[in-house]
Order: structure tokens, then sequence, then C-alpha cells
């Protein structure tokens, strides 16, 4: 459905995405990773059509981005990490402003906007300018008109940005409901939304791809050892006894202080190997009751910190500290001489109006 073929983005000296290639299959939703000044809006950016790349092309559904810009466009829906809102106009004028610039029928129109206004839950908001709606329900506006017209592609960066937590959770069933008959990528630094959401992962660093797949294949591929940790009933002595039968040559690590009567130990593991039954046994054998017995996984978190914290092997002209930011890209300028939204309303004020 999108295919990606060695993208390079530069400014100046500055290269903010370098030879990105990667394909995203049709009906899944992929979490896009990547810590600030990655590359991720950038990428997408190039991928909506907003900004051209320097160099490599992407492929929407088979039609060049770059060559076919009008054609491809029409097969994505965007959400960027700014809503592109008008603070003078009321949700509904909005949404019907953007279903006419996506050129969709004059006989779809109002049954497409009503279903994605009961989507995202902003029915009883439609008549208010958009200025007065709080963070979360001008988030939702935002989501709105990236679902509007219903495009193969939807690409979603920061979706829960400003939601409350009963917002988060219907937002996100929402964008798993998608997959269904769209192709899905969600940019987000919260990896827990991540993990509940995607079907497979792509985390860049520095404008490179560092690992792609879903998370059980990330964490297969960068689990190295899974530590067993043991605490039982008894002494600290009578566990490394017990436990120096399962352990061997691995080393017995002895945690900070456990609780008064108890003893813990872990054991540093080798990769594949799985001890946890023998480790069962040998505690029932001699004697010591199991408190808790548990692997330490290797989380996506922990992933995404390996990947992300050393540097990647840029060439040494892209590190220029005095090269301009990632994201300088052409500014809205309705955008920029508009209005600061009025405080903030709750969300609670809000369905009461």
């Amino acid at each position: 459905m999108i295919e990606v073929r060695d993208l390079v983005k530069r400014y100046g000296n500055h290269t903010a995405v370098n030879q990105l290639s990667f394909s995203v299959e049709k009906g899944q939703v992929y979490g896009f990773l990547g810590p600030n000044g990655a590359g991720k809006s950038t990428t997408m950016n190039i991928m909506t059509g907003y900004i051209g790349p320097t160099a490599g092309e992407v492929f929407i559904d088979g039609v060049s981005v770059v060559a076919e810009p009008e054609k491809a466009k029409a097969k994505i829906g965007y959400l960027p990490e700014q809503p592109p809102l008008y603070d003078e106009m009321t949700a509904l004028e909005y949404l019907q402003f953007v279903a006419g610039l996506k050129k969709i029928p004059g006989g779809e129109r109002r049954g497409q906007i009503e279903k994605v206004m009961d989507m995202t839950k902003i029915t009883h908001v439609q008549n208010r300018l958009i200025r007065n709606l709080s963070k979360g329900f001008r988030q939702r506006v935002g989501l709105a008109q990236a679902i509007l017209g219903f495009p193969e592609v939807i690409i979603l960066d920061e979706p829960t940005v400003g939601l409350d937590p009963k917002q988060i959770i219907e937002i996100r069933s929402l964008i798993r409901g998608l997959r269904e008959k769209h192709t899905v990528i969600l940019s987000s630094h919260i990896l827990t939304e991540v993990q509940e959401i995607c079907d497979r992962i792509l985390i860049i660093h520095q404008g490179i791809m560092v690992a792609a797949g879903t998370q059980e294949e990330l964490e297969s591929r960068y689990k190295g050892s899974e530590d067993l940790h043991v605490t039982v009933k008894g002494s600290l002595n009578a566990a490394r006894k017990a436990l120096a039968q399962v352990a061997g040559e691995r080393a017995l690590v002895v945690p900070p202080a456990s609780q008064k009567g108890e003893a813990s130990l872990i054991i540093q593991n080798k990769k594949d190997a799985d001890l946890r039954e023998r480790t069962f046994q040998c505690c029932v054998d001699a004697g010591l009751p199991i408190l808790e017995l548990r692997l330490n996984r290797l989380t996506l978190e922990d992933i995404f910190l390996k990947l992300t914290m050393e540097d990647a092997a840029l060439p040494v002209e892209t590190k220029n500290e005095n090269a301009e930011p990632e994201n300088a890209e052409p500014v809205d300028t309705k955008q920029a001489d508009a209005p600061s939204p009025e405080t903030e309303k709750s969300e609670e004020e809000e369905q009461n109006q």
C-alpha cells in the first residue's frame, strides 16, 4: 500500500532523513517511533506531499507522491501534530469546508460528515466556534477531518495529545477499528499506546530506520538474556544452595535487601534458556516456598532506548550544530496568524453547553 524508497531530506548541511526505505502493508496499523528530531514529522510531511524530498520516492498504492501529487493525496487522510484548524469556523463549517477540498460528491457530504462526527464524538459541539473548543475537542475535530472521505491511508501524528483518559480509550478503539478498511500510520511518544494499537512498529533514529517488525519480533531480536527473579521464604544461604544447582555457571545476583524472612536472587539467564521449571522443582525439593518467580523480559521501552541512545553512524556533515532543525518546514501563514484560543474550557463544561 505504501512504499518509501531511499528517502532523503536535507536542510543545508543538516540531513533530517537519510536513505530511509520501508513498506507498509494494507489493512494494518503501523507505529512510527523515534526520539525528538529523529525525522518522523519530516517523513510524514513528505509522505503526504506537504514538502518535497531532496531525493527518493514515496508511492501510495502505486502512485508517486512526487510525480502525481494530487492523485496520491486523494488517497491520504492526515492529522499533523498541530491540527490544521480555522478558529473562526464552527466544527461543522470546518468539516464542510474540508469536504469541498477533498471533492466529496455533494450528495454524500452530509452523511459522511455526520458519520465522522459520530465516530470522533464531536456531534454535540458541531455548532461551536473552533476557537472556543478545548484542546481535546480541537484534536478530535482534526481527527475527524483526517478520516473524512474515508481515504485508503490515514496518517496520524500524535492523535491522542490533549485528550483525557476516557477520550484516549475511545480514540484508540476508533483507530483499531480503522484497520478494517484503511491502512494507518501512527506516530506517538506514548509507547504503551503503540503496544496496544499497532500491528507493526517502525523505529527511526537520526533519519535512519533502525528497526521494524511486530513487537514480538523486536523482543525476540533484541532480548539478549532473560534474567530470572526468584523470591523464596527462607534464608539467603539456603536459597543460594538450592539455586546453585539451577544456575550452574550462570551468575547469581543478590538484589537490594528483601523482606525479613525472605530471600531474593537473580539468575542471569542465557538467551533462549527457560529455567523456571527447574527452579521451581529445586525450591520444592529444598523446602523453600516460592513467593515470586518471574522473567525480566525486554519491553518495547527497553528496545527503544537501546536503539536510540547511541548515535547512529551518520556522515559527519549531518551533525552540524548550526544546521536548520528537522521541523523547519514551510509555514502555513493562516495558521501562524490565527488568534490564540480563549482560555480552554473543561470537557465537562462544553458537554453541558
